[in-house]
């Protein structure tokens, strides 16, 4: 092991909350060494191959990780361990999320929400439904408010300011106007309003006039899972990592796997330990700090912490009460495809531009809800793969008719629901199966609670009702089922609380127990909103990299 480097800060994960935490303690004199197991991707590094990509990965991927090397074991359900299998990172199952400089902000759909203020008061509100392991958040939306704030003007999101009924929350208006709307957005409000429902156009992270120096979006059809070719969608490596590399107290160090935090005699972290491949094989590295901060996804980062194990902490850091890795969830999506008569694509990207949260809260024997908007632009091939009505086969003329006829004339309505936590849902080490550094790797197991499905099932009756208000003359789709949650909004494996005994870090993200240890992400997230997470991802960095700039001065 080379000799370790003096840091204030090692933060293992470049991500939607790694880059941001970078630049908050960077801008504020510390000295900061930020890992990333992946590379840091160019435009051109992130292909548009329809075929391999994170939105429909049949044969590969383009944002990382590398297949070969980086399996996890899935069991979907406890009870049936002969079904356990291994998984590359672009099969199904893996719940992959991109491995790159900006972590999956380079391929994301960029949703910008905020959680509103029930969904920080879940249990409080409906109970605890049994077998669940839903709670409170230790903060409010009050807490938070202020960093979504900052979060919206800094990374820059656009939106339609007070067309959304929580938008009551808010105090000021988005940076920037929203997206312009499509044809799809015009046919759906006209829908809504024969049901009465509200809608809005959905907030973006992404440009949609110039802003910050950089270009606006030019509207193409490859947004969610593609890099942007106009540098237009904004993520934390073209907004705050920039930052960070600007003040010169940031060493960012790509192709970095961290494989424990350190820990001295009487168990007080004192550093990281990490294998850098420059390409000529991994070289075994070491950085002491006066802190960590574990930023590398729901997963990963429950991983990282039950690999450190040691003498002190024999069942790995903040795992003392068999807490850490528990909880996982992400979010089901019920939606429904509806067929019109007249075309309504028009190719404009990136494609989702109308939501309603009429059904987020407040709804009779319905523990939460979720909102629904109209989806991203469809490649032909996810399409096909997902979008035919069950009766009208894959292959041949009929195949080909429908393509031609339905693409520019089916519309996909579509949004997450609240999942409710399964402390059996979970994050274990799969000690039979190790990475391409004989580490042994992520073992995800447990399944969705039933008061999620039936979540999903009243909105798949909301998204028929919608299209069916919208003029669809066909309607078709399934409700989601039983099935491990945790995908590209993976949370809730590190939860934060004030007992010890049900979380694993304070309202800060500091490991209980450990004055210097904290983890930033979504790991964090006690429930994950019926919205997509990565705001909230992005407003609890701010808050908690602020406190902790604090504590170290």
């Amino acid at each position: 092991m080379t000799a370790a480097t003096d840091y204030d800060v090692v933060i293992v994960g470049a991500g939607a909350a790694g880059g941001i935490v970078a630049a908050v303690l960077t801008e504020s004199g510390f000295h900061v060494l930020l890992l990333e197991r992946g590379q840091d991707l160019t435009y051109e590094q992130i292909p548009r191959d329809h075929l391999r990509n994170q939105r429909i990965s049949i044969y590969g991927h383009n944002g990382g990780p590398d297949i070969d090397g980086n399996p996890r074991v899935i069991v979907p359900d406890d009870v049936k361990p002969e079904i356990t299998r291994v998984v590359r990172p672009h099969e199904g199952g893996y719940q992959n999320n991109a491995s790159t400089v900006g972590g999956g902000t380079r391929v994301y759909g960029a949703q910008a929400w905020r959680f509103v203020e029930k969904d920080f008061r879940m249990a409080s509100t409906y109970g605890i439904p049994e077998g669940s392991s839903l709670d409170d958040w230790p903060i409010s939306y009050a807490d938070l408010e202020p960093f979504y704030e900052q979060a919206e003007q800094e990374i820059g999101v656009c939106g339609e300011t007070g067309g959304d009924k929580h938008s009551a929350y808010r105090k000021n208006s988005y940076p920037m106007p929203p997206v312009p709307p499509t044809k799809r957005h015009g046919v759906l409000k006209d829908g809504a309003e024969k049901l009465g429902w509200n809608t809005f156009t959905t907030p973006l992270l992404i440009n949609s006039v110039p802003y910050h120096g950089r270009p606006a979006c030019v509207q193409c059809q490859h947004c969610v899972g593609f890099g942007c070719p106009s540098d237009g969608k904004n993520g934390t490596h073209n907004t705050v990592i920039p930052r960070a590399l600007a003040t010169g107290n940031c060493d960012l160090q790509t192709s970095a796997v961290c494989d424990a935090v350190l820990t001295n005699a009487s168990g007080t972290v004192t550093g990281v330990s990490y294998l850098h491949d420059a390409g000529n094989g991994p070289q075994r590295k070491s950085a002491s700090a006066r802190a960590v901060v574990v930023s590398s996804g729901a997963i990963e980062s429950a991983r990282l912490l039950l690999l450190s194990s040691s003498k002190c902490h024999p069942d790995g850091l903040g795992n003392s009460n068999d807490v850490v890795g528990r909880n996982l969830q992400g979010h089901v999506y019920p939606g429904a495809l509806g067929l019109f008569e007249e075309p309504n694509y028009d190719g404009i990207g990136p494609g989702v531009s109308i939501s309603t949260t009429q059904f987020n809260h407040g709804n009779a024997g319905i523990v939460g809800g979720g909102m629904l908007s109209d989806e991203f632009i469809k490649l032909p091939i996810i399409f096909w793969y997902r979008c035919f009505p069950p009766e009208v086969p894959r292959w041949g003329i009929e195949a080909k008719n429908w393509m031609q006829y339905g693409f520019t004339r089916t519309m996909h309505v579509i949004g997450p629901v609240q999942d409710i936590p399964d402390p059996n849902s979970r994050v274990t080490l799969a000690q039979g199966t190790v990475d391409r550094y004989r580490l042994p790797v992520a073992k995800l197991s447990g399944t969705t609670h039933p008061e999620t499905i039936n979540t999903a099932a009243f909105m798949f009756e909301r998204a028929k009702e919608w299209l069916t208000a919208s003029g669809a003359v066909k309607i078709w789709g399934d409700p989601p089922g039983l099935g491990l949650s945790a995908g590209q909004h993976q949370a809730g494996t590190c939860r934060m609380g004030d007992d010890p005994r049900t979380s694993v870090t304070d309202s800060y993200g500091r490991v209980h127990g450990h004055d210097n240890l904290y983890v930033m992400d979504a790991s964090l997230h006690v429930t994950n909103g019926g919205f997509n997470p990565v705001l909230t991802i992005m407003a609890l960095a701010y808050r908690n990299a602020a406190n902790l700039a604090e504590a170290l001065s």
